[in-house]
């Protein structure tokens, strides 16, 4: 194997796209994506089963347009990585089984991955080699986290996560209360222009001084976020509009409840980096498409003097790219692989940058 410019295939299936990747070191060559979001829209959210029976019927044509577009065979790939979790056990497990099917079939080193981890690797194939002094604010349907990168491929901490609703199950469920449908964020987000962010004041979950403490002494919830109260308070707030008869301002609701999600989410991840020496951040995960998220993050970051990199909106959604890229990074490490007995995990936490073999 080419250590120095590996050819390595990735596959991500941890929830309802199926990716297949292909990059040559920190090259991107191809970025194969199925979606079965359409399939779940009449259930107002992911149905396991579903995402799990459409990436078996999505993985072979997907992999079929990524080695087209890559204009490479399988013979040509150095090595295999893919989703070990976190994720849906059913979905990943689709993805793992055709990983270790290739990996026995061609005889290619297998590497488990970390699916949060990929999504910081990705700005790899977007602006070359990573800073030192890395954070990482992941936002996505799954996850709200901000991280410390000391090392892309053995050091990664989590020094903040939401303890109930990650922000994108917050925007799904507030479109629901709204009558805006499935997927809730770029419903909510095209809405919310319209309206008054500054109409509704919203709750800022952890704000509270118990919960945030002191820099000297910190509160035990210092850079960690809640988004089911500010659900709850959107919910009260349609039905008190109902109850008295009254028009449902939606535009104006939509704006204030984003202005809370992502006035919490920048405040909280600036204040972790500034203390905690960060200074660079990457903003990542499928909600950083969200156009005020992205607009407020890099005004908050430029305020504190903190170098800001946004991936491309197609490589923030989930996507086997940063599954690739990451296994690229390892592999050039001098990682080993982990081979074809692990089984994934669908609550692997972000520590665990890769599964060693079993």
């Amino acid at each position: 194997m080419n250590r120095t410019e590996p050819l390595v295939l990735g596959i991500e299936s941890s929830c309802d796209e199926t990716g297949v990747g292909i990059v040559r070191g920190d090259t991107l060559l191809t970025n194969a994506v199925s979606s079965s979001m359409e399939e779940h829209v009449r259930f107002g959210g992911v149905i396991p089963e579903i995402a799990s029976r459409a990436h078996l019927d999505a993985f072979v044509p997907t992999l079929r347009q990524a080695l087209d577009e890559a204009g490479v065979t399988l013979e040509d790939i150095d090595a295999i990585a893919v989703t070990s979790g976190p994720g849906l056990a059913g979905a990943l497990m689709v993805g793992v089984c055709a990983a270790k099917a290739l990996a026995v079939a061609t005889g290619k080193p297998l590497y488990a991955i970390n699916h949060l981890v990929a999504h910081v690797g990705v700005g790899v194939l977007d602006g070359g080699k990573l800073p030192e002094n890395l954070g990482a604010l992941l936002v996505s349907g799954g996850h709200t986290e901000i991280l410390r990168v000391g090392s892309l491929t053995a050091d990664v901490q989590l020094l903040g996560s939401t303890i109930d609703d990650a922000a994108g199950e917050a925007y799904d469920k507030v479109a629901r209360i709204l009558g805006l449908g499935y997927p809730g964020g770029p419903a909510i987000d095209r809405l919310a222009r319209q309206g008054n962010p500054k109409a509704i004041r919203f709750p800022r979950g952890l704000t509270q001084p118990k919960y945030m403490g002191t820099a000297e002494a910190p509160g035990p919830h210092r850079y960690d976020w809640s988004f089911s109260g500010l659900k709850t308070a959107v919910a009260r707030c349609v039905e008190q509009y109902e109850a008295a008869g009254q028009e449902l301002p939606v535009a104006d609701i939509a704006a204030s409840f984003q202005e809370a999600v992502v006035d919490v989410i920048t405040s909280k991840a600036v204040l972790a980096c500034t203390e905690q020496g960060i200074t660079n951040l990457l903003l990542g995960g499928g909600v950083a498409a969200n156009s005020r998220l992205r607009e407020l993050t890099a005004e908050r970051c430029a305020a504190a003097g903190i170098s800001l990199r946004v991936p491309p909106i197609r490589l923030c959604t989930d996507n086997g790219a940063m599954v690739a890229a990451l296994g690229s990074q390892i592999v050039m490490a001098g990682g080993e692989p982990s081979g074809v007995d692990f089984t994934p995990d669908p609550s692997q936490p972000v520590t665990s940058i890769q599964l060693p073999a079993a």
